[in-house]
């Protein structure tokens, strides 16, 4: 029977990790590191739940997917609507949650709106959730 953690963890997962060890012939207590290098400070905790909170929304999670397949990596709001199922002003309101997290780039051609994913941006969150 597997007892869940505070953290998630199972006791079958802990049981799994303690086998492990004790086949590699090692007797030391062995504890699950934290993925970071170093604690967040206060500013980038709070700079990256801005960043989570604006991809916590499952229109937003499709919009960044609809983007990063797209031809060239590019779409234009235009192009948006049809997938989601979602009115044009929806939309642009979703891309601009999206843009003001940076998350996104807009550019403006003629009279529509190309949106693609900013690179640095996404490093930056795999490296933070890292």
């Amino acid at each position: 029977m597997s007892v869940v953690h505070g953290d998630g963890v199972t006791s079958a997962a802990v049981d799994r990790v303690s086998e492990d060890v004790r086949e590699a012939g090692s007797a030391e207590l062995v504890c699950m590191p934290l993925s970071l290098a170093k604690p967040l400070s206060r500013a980038d905790a709070e700079s990256l739940a801005k960043v989570l909170k604006a991809l916590a929304d499952p229109t937003r999670l499709q919009l960044v997917s609809l983007i990063k397949s797209a031809p060239q990596g590019e779409a234009c709001v235009c192009d948006l609507t049809a997938p989601l199922g979602l009115r044009q002003p929806t939309v642009s309101h979703h891309l601009k949650v999206l843009v003001d997290a940076g998350l996104l780039q807009r550019e403006k051609r003629a009279t529509w709106v190309w949106y693609s994913l900013v690179p640095e941006a996404w490093e930056s969150l795999r490296g933070s959730l890292r």
